[in-house]
């Protein structure tokens, strides 16, 4: 069931990106009376799964799920209609519109996605808020596990101040991406502050640590349930440890360091049961162990405890706007200092390139529209941004033909444009490849 739920949230969210993608090419192709002969969701090559004709454009739902597009008649694209070139240019055509209407036309798919992407920011902070902990409110540090981020000169108990001198006011879920892209963090520990210089290939060596955050909150010590085969049955689900052989244990990482200084030994315990201080005796293995599964507490719980300040933040319609706008376009920077990344060798982080297994996985494995709308955007702009880059057979492609056209007069011969799309093709056969490799790759090696 999980992995159904999973599916459509993913064929879902591919499938609005792509129809208003090509929508944003459609309109306007319509209001500059262009001809547009198929407007497809995902190629139908060879067949089509559901086709109808409206006037003059076939409308249809390919079988290969690689994207999908609109034909417009006198249009060098990734048809290759040769034949239809060949023929004396017609009013309905792409090639006879003046290159302004031409830069619009091409220009209309991406517009679209970025629109798109922040107005779906907007309506989150409108409908969900901003909901995150105070930077200044984590008064004990965070807990750092990823043995990347340790070889990096991070510890548990670090409070992160500022990333690349940019000061951090929320601890939110941005977090994550806002350290692994950094080149310097300010951190605070045990009352001094130090500057750590992040490695070049931070990402490639986060990428081998996928058990979870980056950094994340420490937790207290949660009994999740006590196994059969633990001799520990003084303890219970849902108890939270709060000290071990008379140190206390606020968070489960200082319990892990009691646990080993006393392997092989039966300790007194106090744990927190049913709002009651309750003290009961504890067996640690030799491995340090106490044989129960470890369990967790949501924001709320933690928040009761006095673990955290949890603060939420509501906008009305119209806060929500300024609000939506800012996260769009952080977003949109932060996904392009990710390209520059990718394209910098020294940083390794091309090794991170993921195709559509990689883009399926960032779904959650049950539903969840705040999810759903957030992982839209996001890949909203994403595509946005690829599409942007000035590669042949891409819209940014076009257009860079386009402005090249109107700001020399001179239009490219239509032999030119042939082969640059020919070139841009197998440039994004390779990169599809190379992608979608990335994702067999770590499927099998398991990084």
């Amino acid at each position: 069931m999980e992995i159904i739920i999973k599916l459509s949230q993913f064929l879902l969210s591919l499938s609005l990106l792509i129809i208003l993608h090509e929508l944003g090419h459609f309109i306007p192709a319509k209001l500059f009376k262009t001809r547009v002969e198929k407007f497809y969701l995902f190629f139908d090559v060879k067949y089509s799964l559901l086709k109808k004709k409206i006037g003059e454009t076939e409308y249809g739902i390919g079988w290969l799920p690689l994207g999908g597009y609109v034909k417009i008649s006198g249009m060098i694209d990734e048809s290759m209609d040769k034949e239809q070139m060949a023929l004396p240019p017609q009013p309905w055509e792409f090639r006879t519109k003046p290159a302004w209407q031409r830069l619009i036309i091409m220009l209309g798919g991406v517009t679209v996605n970025f629109i798109l992407a922040f107005i779906i920011y907007i309506g989150m902070a409108f409908v969900y808020g901003d909901t995150y902990i105070a930077n200044s409110d984590m008064k004990d540090g965070l807990l750092i596990e990823s043995p990347a981020m340790i070889k990096a000169g991070f510890k548990t108990g670090d409070k992160i101040l500022a990333v690349d001198g940019t000061k951090i006011i929320k601890f939110d879920n941005t977090i994550d991406l806002k350290i692994a892209m950094a080149k310097e963090v300010l951190i605070e520990r045990n009352g001094a502050q130090q500057t750590i210089k992040m490695p070049n290939d931070i990402v490639d060596q986060l990428s081998k640590y996928k058990k979870g955050p980056i950094v994340g909150i420490r937790m207290p010590f949660v009994i999740g349930a006590v196994t059969e085969e633990s001799k520990n049955t003084a303890l219970k689900s849902k108890d939270i440890v709060l000290t071990l052989n008379g140190q206390k244990t606020k968070y489960f990482d200082e319990a892990k360091t009691i646990l080993d200084n006393n392997k092989g030994k039966t300790i007194p315990a106090v744990v927190l049961r049913n709002q009651k201080e309750t003290t009961v005796p504890v067996i640690v293995n030799n491995e340090g162990k106490l044989g129960v599964q470890i369990g967790g507490l949501n924001l709320d719980s933690l928040e009761k405890l006095g673990y955290y300040k949890i603060s939420t933040q509501k906008y009305g319609l119209f806060e929500s706007i300024p609000a939506g706008l800012e996260k769009g376009k952080n977003q949109l920077i932060s996904y392009g200092a990710q390209l520059k990344m990718i394209f910098n060798p020294e940083t390794k982080a091309y090794k991170q390139v993921g195709g559509f297994a990689a883009i399926f996985n960032i779904f959650p494995n049950t539903w969840s529209w705040e999810a759903f709308w957030n992982i839209t955007a996001m890949l909203s702009i994403m595509l946005g941004v690829m599409n942007l880059l000035p590669i042949p057979a891409l819209d940014g492609g076009h257009v860079m033909f386009l402005l090249y056209e109107i700001v020399s007069g001179k239009k490219p011969s239509d032999k030119f444009l042939e082969n640059a799309q020919m070139v841009g093709f197998v440039l994004l056969i390779t990169l599809l490849l190379f992608a979608n490799g990335n994702d067999i790759y770590k499927a099998v090696v398991g990084k």
